[in-house]
């Protein structure tokens, strides 16, 4: 167990981001299933464009990195694009 103010302030900081990056990489998991499930084109749309904002925001925070995030919005544009086109 820390004994100094620092290293117990510290382990505060660390499980306050440990829990908001649990909760953006769910969010995150979430919204790609998501598009992944719809076929409408509508609705697909709609959820793409929510999921690449949200992914788009979580890397300028740095919670994901910019080429995991990238990477995420490419093989969600390949599934739209290849829905889209039926």
């Amino acid at each position: 167990m820390a004994h100094h103010k620092s290293a117990k302030k510290r382990i505060r900081q660390s499980e306050k981001r440990r829990l908001i990056n649990k909760s953006v990489e769910s969010k995150i998991k979430t919204l790609y299933k998501k598009v992944l499930n719809l076929e409408d084109k509508d609705e697909l749309e709609k959820a793409y464009k929510e999921a690449v904002a949200f992914i788009d925001q979580s890397a300028d925070k740095g919670y994901i990195h910019k080429n995991n995030a990238a990477r995420k919005k490419s093989r969600l544009t390949l599934y739209l694009n290849k829905m889209t086109s039926k």
